[in-house]
């Protein structure tokens, strides 16, 4: 099962549109994840409407409309891993053990808000995602999305994709 993750998209006000190499990726998807901060309803529809299966959750840049179509956490069993979705996560400083402590029945979290690219492990058994964000790489090189494979029970990969820098 393939998965695609990404968060932080802020349409329309950090770009006008999402990258022509993550819609290219979107039909290659089984499950596609949003961690939040969607700022508009057009991309929650346009993903909605292309994806074989989308898992999004409200971030603290979304409004009442998006609020009310989307959960502040997301759950899902995928192939027997647990997949969480959350926008916030808090600092950096502490994570691992506040994610663990908070989602202990997980064995993956999707998180955003940071618009950093993350991945680690909690506890020996929880993973962290984080893809950074696709429109806005705020102080990162580049602007992020993430894939990832689940085989087995098991993530068995995850790969960070650099997207090519606006001109």
């Amino acid at each position: 099962m393939r998965l695609l993750l990404l968060s932080d998209t802020h349409l329309p006000k950090r770009a006008k549109a999402l990258p022509p190499q993550l819609l290219e990726d979107l039909p290659r998807a089984d499950v596609v994840v949003h961690a939040g901060d969607w700022v508009d309803t057009a991309t929650l529809d346009l993903l909605e409407a292309r994806a074989q299966r989308l898992i999004g959750v409200y971030g603290n840049n979304d409004g009442p409309e998006l609020r009310a179509r989307l959960p502040e956490v997301a759950y899902a069993e995928l192939d027997g891993v647990r997949l969480g979705v959350v926008h916030e996560t808090g600092p950096a400083q502490g994570r691992e053990r506040r994610c663990a402590e908070r989602f202990p029945d997980l064995d993956v979290l999707v998180f955003g808000h940071s618009h950093i690219p993350w991945d680690s492990l909690a506890d020996e058994r929880l993973r962290l995602l984080n893809p950074g964000s696709p429109t806005d790489r705020r102080r990162q090189p580049y602007c992020t999305y993430m894939t990832a494979e689940v085989r087995g029970g098991r993530l068995a990969a995850v790969d960070l994709h650099r997207l090519p820098r606006a001109t």
